[in-house]
């Protein structure tokens, strides 16, 4: 099936008076992460040095990764003249560095980089679902329809990879929980937050890390209902080896929903 490009997007459909300001922020700041694609490929393929099928897909996958940023980053240029990607881009990967020349995963094995990968993917489709039904904005609902499509996608390609990679490691239920919850720890950690900072504020301006991660977590943990979080959730079930659809699933559904909630109030009280 042929991918869509981005002159597949109805950009003539592009509506401003349904354009949220507080949206276009986030869509900034998420342009920055993905078309930063090409450097996670090359850790990627440094992982896997012997494994060239894979390496072909870790190559193919950031390409697409960095189309999301260039869609995104054109829809932001349209409710915001005034954003210059490029440089909010410079200024996003001289400050946040991805560890390019490992040689070995961060997650202690090639099967944990798949989980953590899988866990990646899990929280784009969910994000982009989430923010697909969030807004209003004809043009970037297409955007966002067509990325979570790919993210799930992508995560179905990476669960393909970590189930040949189990057989030879064997690294058991534990060693894929332990490098799923490593991966979601990560969730607030300086990447989204210098991407806002850097999509959003001039040159010059001083990143703090707990502000600028409070103004984007208070934005995006918004856009989440309960559908997206029970359908993330089972697709985390099933990287760690679990059932994904079932009690435990609406068990962890409620209390994350739950959570989600207090987070977005507390972050929102700590930003005024």
């Amino acid at each position: 099936m042929k991918h869509w490009t981005l002159d597949d997007i109805p950009w003539e459909r592009f509506d401003r008076s349904r354009v949220d300001p507080e949206v276009v922020k986030v869509v900034k700041a998420a342009a920055m992460v993905e078309a930063n694609g090409g450097d996670y490929a090359k850790y990627l393929c440094n992982v896997f040095h012997d494994d060239l099928e894979f390496q072909q897909v870790a190559n193919d996958w950031a390409m697409e990764e960095v189309q999301h940023g260039m869609a995104l980053a054109r829809w932001a240029r349209l409710a915001d003249p005034t954003f210059d990607f490029d440089a909010a881009f410079k200024r996003f990967t001289d400050g946040f560095k991805i560890e390019t020349w490992r040689t070995h995963s961060l997650r202690g094995s090639r099967s944990g980089e798949l989980v953590s990968r899988c866990i990646v993917e899990t929280g784009t489709s969910s994000y982009y679902s989430a923010l697909k039904d969030a807004v209003d904005e004809p043009v970037l609902k297409e955007i966002c329809r067509n990325i979570a499509a790919d993210e799930f996608r992508h995560y179905k390609l990476f669960y393909t990879y970590l189930l040949r990679y189990l057989e030879a490691e064997k690294i058991g239920s534990f060693g894929r929980f332990w490098a799923a919850a490593s991966r979601i720890r990560e969730s607030e950690d300086d990447e989204l937050a210098y991407a806002y900072y850097a999509a959003n504020h001039p040159a010059g301006a001083v990143y703090e890390r707990k502000r600028f991660v409070r103004a984007y977590l208070s934005r995006a943990y918004g856009f989440y209902r309960p559908p997206h979080i029970e359908r993330g959730i089972g697709m985390i079930l099933k990287a760690i080896g679990l059932t994904p659809n079932g009690r435990l699933n609406a068990i962890l559904t409620r209390w994350i929903s739950w959570l989600l909630r207090m987070r977005v109030q507390r972050l929102a009280r700590a930003a005024t």
